[in-house]
């Protein structure tokens, strides 16, 4: 039975990288930090889920800004894989706790790749980028197009980008970086703009708010489905040679239409409850995101699977099932603020 350790296992890629593993044999650890509430939602079912006999499940306390806690865990599971998905990952909080961004989603990927090294184990790793680390280099975007990153985020994901194919080249480890465009899910964080709009279309189809405060309607991304993202991060760890990869749809869409589409299933003109504030543009914004996957489609065998129409149609039926159960309980009108 093959070990994995996922490092922010609690986050949306997290819990669908977990169902993955599991279905597939594998003793799944994550690193949790420590709250004093439980934020583990996203994975408690898996724990009961009758169509995944027999599967192993640990939490583990530790953080990446800690390198002690990395140590230790790493000497405890010695894990075939890893998979590090913790980060401080909302761009827009970047600007705000640029140094923290830095020192967790940064330094962290260094000390987990010192960690690995010190201890001497042949573990193949995933490293989580991201296509913010393109911010304004010109689309399609691919493994060539050179780095431009437009927010303490990006940057962030560029160090540890770099780091990863450093300690590839210098120490010979299986290192591989995936270079995920923007993927969403009903389990997507409320703060992220996807999210945002179909949580705030749902609450409005209901009388539950009124109002949706966004910034830039005009910003493209490249938006795929996170269930299918994370097969392709487990087919980078399974080839022979590690190597960098692009994994997107190869299509972009504004927010605007993001916001047509959300409140259209629900037979609502966005028009009518979406205004700008422009509190909530970027200092630095990134225009337009759209990925080339054509490389982990010829060696990974990749493609994704779900569209963007049906993509938000499985948030907006999700987010409505939400608002359905909000209105039962009596809660009460609210306005949504982009974050």
């Amino acid at each position: 039975m093959k070990k994995a350790l996922i490092t922010g296992i609690t986050g949306q890629d997290g819990s669908y990288l977990t169902e993955l593993l599991l279905a597939k044999g594998y003793e799944v650890h994550g690193m949790i930090r420590r709250s004093s509430s439980f934020n583990t939602g996203r994975i408690d079912h898996v724990y009961t889920d009758a169509h995944l006999p027999g599967t192993r499940l640990f939490l583990h306390f530790g953080d990446l800004s800690d390198a002690s806690s990395l140590n230790i865990l790493l000497k405890k599971i010695r894990p075939d894989e890893i998979y590090n998905l913790g980060a401080q990952s909302h761009v827009r909080v970047s600007f705000d706790i640029p140094e923290y961004t830095g020192e967790v989603t940064a330094l962290g990927t260094t000390r987990l790749l010192e960690a690995v090294r010190e201890i001497g184990l042949a573990t193949r790793i995933y490293q989580a980028s991201s296509s913010e680390m393109f911010g304004a280099s010109p689309p399609p975007q691919d493994e060539s197009t050179r780095f431009y990153p437009r927010s303490p985020y990006g940057v962030a994901k560029v160090y540890s980008y770099w780091m990863s194919v450093n300690y590839r080249e210098a120490y010979g480890m299986h290192v591989s970086n995936g270079i995920l465009f923007n993927h969403e899910s009903p389990r997507r964080g409320e703060t992220f703009v996807t999210r945002k709009v179909t949580r705030a279309a749902s609450r409005i189809k209901l009388g539950l708010q009124d109002k949706l405060f966004l910034g830039n309607l005009e910003s493209r991304r490249d938006w795929g489905f996170a269930g299918d993202f994370v097969e392709a991060m487990w087919l980078m760890l399974q080839q022979d040679k590690p190597d960098d990869y692009v994994v997107a749809t190869g299509e972009s869409h504004s927010i605007r239409e993001l916001c047509e589409l959300s409140f259209g299933r629900l037979d609502l003109d966005y028009k009518k409850h979406v205004e700008i504030d422009p509190r909530y543009y970027r200092p630095t914004e990134v225009d337009d995101l759209r990925g080339d996957y054509s490389k982990a489609q010829r060696v990974l065998g990749w493609k994704p699977k779900t569209s963007f129409k049906e993509l938000i149609q499985l948030m907006v039926k999700s987010d409505l099932e939400l608002a359905e159960r909000e209105r039962r309980a009596g809660v009460g009108p609210a306005v949504s603020r982009n974050s």
